[in-house]
């Protein structure tokens, strides 16, 4: 019978790298889990020997090793600014405010492909209003956390940092375009 915790999949992580699904009985690849992460499962990655859960490991493991094989979906800006954020003031909200940014992307997404435009065809604008959005639901929590900023300095750093947000924003905009384009 299959080792699940509610619906999620049970894959335990042995000393010798080798991933061991619980629900099918058998090792798997981080490519195999990828690929179930892509279905829509939702898996628990366990270390065998400690019992510790070692999921946002092996998660992070597999974006290192798909930006590694060409996919490139992180932009370098992006990651730079999610680097300066570790150990800063705003490392606590990142997570939730990045879990709350690819909900509401995945909700706009759906409802843009959904029925609501024709088939096939691509609105960049509605990419564009959300990617404004988001920016400004960031720049509103970043300064309650912040306590605002009055400022010249700091006001012309955002302004250097809103430019470098939107050429990223821009040619994010670019690739999404370009992959829906070849669906």
């Amino acid at each position: 019978m299959a080792k699940t915790k509610g619906d999620k999949v049970v894959i335990k992580k042995y000393a010798n790298r080798r991933l061991y699904d619980t629900e099918r009985s058998a090792y798997i690849t981080l490519d195999t889990l990828a690929g179930m992460i892509r279905e829509g499962r939702d898996v628990e990655v366990i270390d065998a020997k400690s019992g510790e859960d070692i999921t946002h490991q092996v998660l992070t493991q597999i974006i290192v090793d798909e930006e590694a094989g060409g996919a490139g979906m992180l932009p370098v800006s992006f990651l730079r600014q999610l680097i300066s954020m570790y150990g800063g003031n705003m490392q606590g909200a990142v997570p939730n405010y990045l879990e709350a940014a690819m909900d509401a992307f995945k909700q706009q997404q759906a409802a843009m492909m959904g029925g609501s435009m024709g088939a096939g065809a691509f609105d960049a604008s509605a990419f564009t209003d959300m990617a404004r959005r988001n920016m400004e639901m960031f720049q509103s929590a970043a300064s309650a956390f912040s306590g605002g900023s009055g400022a010249a300095k700091s006001a012309r750093a955002d302004e250097a940092s809103k430019d470098a947000e939107l050429a990223a924003l821009k040619a994010e905009l670019a690739a999404l375009k370009a992959k829906v384009d070849k669906l």
